[in-house]
């Protein structure tokens, strides 16, 4: 099998997984708080990753990681994610109905772009201020589509904790473009120092345990959120021949998400959320299209 067709598979499981994520983050925030959720999630997370170490026979590569650079950076990148990403995240998703929160945390990418003209002054084309038009307007679709929330609003701080999560997100990648050690290990070291940071949250905080049906739904987010997913994506990102095709089937994901969104979790069904996702969706595509030299 060619290494693009494998890098595809690949891809489409990724796909699939990330669809499942924000149905499974309102079930698991049924069963438990956010601060439980996401210690459950982040340990099963670092053990998926050092587990993968161990697979490959990359667990030296965690000897750079002795360096102080190397470490400040993996503890920065622990606090980004999963500490503060999916701690903002996931309470979004306990104030939003699903399809609210999952597109707007989705515009990250549109984040990303402005992002790289501050911070590596690179210009924005008149093509992505044209698709950074079209995903604010699905921004504003979504913010004002009350009709998605049983209660007929939705919560505003709420949607300013979906978008903040974009914010720290695109923050991450930021900061990951500039490592260089080994992916998985450096995933495995944020999820360590995630873990950790979490950990004394817990007892700052004095959270009780969760139960053993909360352990299991966190499971689930940690390892098909966060640890094999990853591995997967970096897997089949080294395969591809092809990166722009790869990529380009990750916009199958947010679609697939709302239809169980809808389907699992029996939220309403509302045009406005369609429009609203269909434009940021749009807005990232015309943002990132490149020409073909």
């Amino acid at each position: 099998m060619k290494n693009q067709k494998k890098a595809i598979i690949l891809g489409l499981f990724v796909v699939m997984f990330w669809a499942t994520v924000a149905t499974a983050f309102k079930i698991a925030l049924a069963e438990t708080g956010v601060i439980q959720l996401l210690t459950v999630s982040s340990l099963t997370a670092a053990i998926i990753c050092l587990f993968e170490l161990i697979r490959i026979g990359k667990l030296k590569s965690l000897k750079v990681f002795f360096g102080k650079r190397e470490l400040l950076f993996a503890a920065l990148g622990g606090l980004l994610n999963p500490f503060l990403y999916y701690l903002v995240l996931f309470k979004a998703y306990s104030l939003l109905p699903a399809q609210i929160a999952q597109p707007l945390n989705y515009s990250w990418q549109i984040v990303l772009i402005l992002f790289m003209a501050l911070f590596f002054k690179q210009k924005i084309r008149g093509v992505q201020f044209l698709g950074l038009f079209v995903s604010f307007a699905g921004i504003i679709m979504l913010s004002l589509n009350s009709n998605a929330s049983a209660e007929g609003s939705l919560s505003t701080l709420g949607i300013f904790l979906a978008l903040g999560s974009a914010f720290i997100w695109a923050s991450y990648w930021i900061l990951k473009m500039k490592e260089t050690s080994d992916p998985v290990a450096s995933l495995f070291m944020n999820f360590l120092f995630g873990s950790i940071y979490l950990i004394v949250l817990m007892i700052i905080t004095g959270v009780e345990l969760p139960n053993l049906k909360a352990i299991l739904a966190s499971v689930y987010v940690g390892t098909f959120e966060m640890g094999l997913t990853f591995i997967f994506w970096i897997k089949a990102l080294n395969l591809a021949t092809n990166r722009v095709a790869l990529t380009q089937i990750t916009y199958l994901s947010p679609a697939l998400s709302l239809i169980l969104i809808v389907l699992v979790l029996g939220e309403p069904f509302t045009l406005l959320t369609v429009l609203g996702l269909a434009s940021i969706t749009t807005g990232i595509i015309i943002s990132t299209y490149q020409k073909k030299s």
